[in-house]
C-alpha cells in the first residue's frame, strides 16, 4: 500500500465528476440519462477561436512560452479586464495558467500559512475548502442565505472575521446558486479587508453570464486593488472547458511569485491555445451573446418548471447556469434524492451538500443542456417527487 503524505488526507474533490462517472456507467448499460450535473456549456467553442488556434499550430507555435503567459495575450486580457470592470490593470499583473484552478491554488499556497484562517462561501465551489485545508489553514465557511438571494448576512459575515483571517474568497456570479453579490455586499467586505489587511480572492469566472443587473467587482472599490486577486478564465464564457485556460490579475509583486509557482509546476501554459485565446478576447463576441441568451431561456424553463412541482421551490438566479432548488418540504436527504433521480429516473443532479453543509436541503441542477432535455428532466423529477411523497 502506498504511504501518502499526511496532507493528502485534507484534499477534497468535486462531486460533479463522480456523478458524471456514475451517469456514464449507467449509459454504458443502456440507460438514458439527462445530464444536469456538470458545470460545462454544451456549446462548441466558437469557430473563429478554433481557426485562430489552427493557424497558430500550422505556423509552428508549439514551443515553450513565457511562464506568465504570452505578452500578446496578457496585453489583451489587461485591456479587456480594465474595460469590463472600469479599472486599470496592467499586463504585468496578469498570469495565464492551465485553467482557472491554478490561480486559486497558487495564491492560497503563496499567501496562506498553517493556522491562518480563510473565509469562503458555503454553499460554494468545493475546491475552495479543499485547497484551504490542504495547505493546513482553517477553512471558515460564511453562509449564503436563500432569503438574501444567496448572498450573505453582513452581520453574520463580519462575526466570522478574526485576527487570524488572512483571505476571503468571493464568487459572483456564484456556483452553485447563480446568485450575484451587490455593490453594498462588496463594500462591506472591502471595509473589513482594508481594516484588517485581508487578501481577497475574487472568483469572477462567470462574469459574462449575467441576465439581470450588472457585475460588480470588489477590485474597483478604492483601496482594494492592492489586496485583490481576480480569478477568471475561458471555460464558461467561450465554451472552452477542455482547453484549460485561466488567468488571474493581482498586484505585480505577487504576480512574480505566482509565476515562480507556475515555473515549478506547469512551466507555462499551452502556446497555441493562448493564441486562440487572443482571438476569443479581441474577436467578435456574437457567439457569447447568443449563448447567454439561450442560457436565459433555459433558466426560465427550469425555474418555472421546478416551481410547478409540489414540494420544490426555486429562486430565479441572475447569473451563471445553475439553479439551487429548495427540497426541504420533501423530507428526504438531498444526496439520497439525487441518487434516486439518477438511478431510477435517469436525471443526473448534485446534492446541495456537495457544495458544503449550508447546502443541506437543496439540489443543484446545471441547465447547460437543451430545452428539450430540461423539459424531459422536469417531467422525471416530478415523477420522482410524487413517488417520494407517497
Amino acid at each position: 500500500m502506498v504511504k501518502l503524505a499526511n496532507r493528502m488526507e485534507n484534499l477534497g474533490t468535486e462531486t460533479a465528476f463522480e456523478v458524471l462517472a456514475k451517469a456514464k456507467a449507467l449509459e454504458a448499460k443502456g440507460k438514458e440519462v439527462v445530464h444536469l450535473e456538470i458545470g460545462e456549456p454544451d456549446f462548441d467553442t466558437p469557430q473563429n477561436i478554433i481557426d485562430a488556434t489552427t493557424k497558430a499550430l500550422n505556423e509552428g507555435q508549439t514551443h515553450y512560452g513565457p511562464a506568465a503567459g504570452l505578452p500578446v495575450l496578457r496585453e489583451a486580457l489587461a485591456a479587456d479586464m480594465s474595460k469590463r470592470r472600469n479599472v486599470s490593470i496592467s499586463p504585468n499583473q496578469i498570469v495565464v495558467t492551465p485553467g482557472g484552478k491554478p490561480i486559486m491554488f497558487f495564491n492560497i499556497l503563496a499567501l496562506i500559512n498553517e493556522g491562518d484562517e480563510v473565509m469562503y462561501p458555503n454553499p460554494g465551489f468545493p475546491i475552495y475548502e479543499s485547497v484551504i485545508d490542504f495547505v493546513g489553514a482553517k477553512s471558515v465557511p460564511y453562509p449564503l442565505r436563500e432569503e438574501k438571494g444567496f448572498s450573505f448576512d453582513v452581520d453574520e459575515f463580519l462575526s466570522l472575521v478574526s485576527d487570524k483571517t488572512k483571505m476571503i474568497i468571493l464568487n459572483s456570479p456564484q456556483n452553485p446558486t447563480g446568485g450575484i453579490l451587490s455593490k453594498q455586499d462588496l463594500e462591506a467586505v472591502a471595509r473589513i479587508a482594508i481594516e484588517k489587511d485581508i487578501y481577497i480572492l475574487s472568483d469572477e469566472i462567470y462574469l459574462n453570464i449575467i441576465y439581470e443587473g450588472q457585475h460588480e467587482s470588489i477590485y474597483s472599490i478604492p483601496g482594494m486593488k492592492e489586496r485583490t486577486i481576480i480569478l477568471d478564465g475561458f471555460s464558461k464564457t467561450y465554451a472552452m472547458t477542455g482547453w484549460r485556460l485561466g488567468y488571474g490579475a493581482m498586484p505585480e509583486d505577487l504576480a512574480e511569485k505566482i509565476t515562480q509557482l507556475q515555473i515549478n509546476s506547469n512551466s507555462c501554459t499551452c502556446t497555441f491555445s493562448q493564441l486562440g485565446a487572443v482571438e476569443a478576447v479581441v474577436g467578435p463576441q456574437d457567439e457569447v451573446t447568443k449563448m447567454v441568451a439561450e442560457f436565459k431561456k433555459r433558466r426560465d424553463v427550469i425555474v418555472d418548471g421546478l416551481n410547478q412541482i409540489d414540494g420544490i421551490s426555486c429562486l430565479r438566479p441572475n447569473g451563471a447556469f445553475y439553479v439551487f432548488p429548495n427540497i426541504k418540504e420533501l423530507g428526504i436527504d438531498g444526496k439520497k434524492f439525487a441518487d434516486i433521480l439518477l438511478t431510477d429516473y435517469g436525471v443526473a443532479a448534485l446534492s446541495g451538500t456537495a457544495f458544503g453543509k449550508y447546502g443541506d436541503g437543496y439540489l443543484r441542477f446545471s441547465y447547460a443542456n437543451s430545452v428539450e432535455n430540461i423539459e424531459k428532466a422536469l417531467d422525471r423529477i416530478d415523477q420522482a417527487v410524487k413517488a417520494v411523497k407517497k
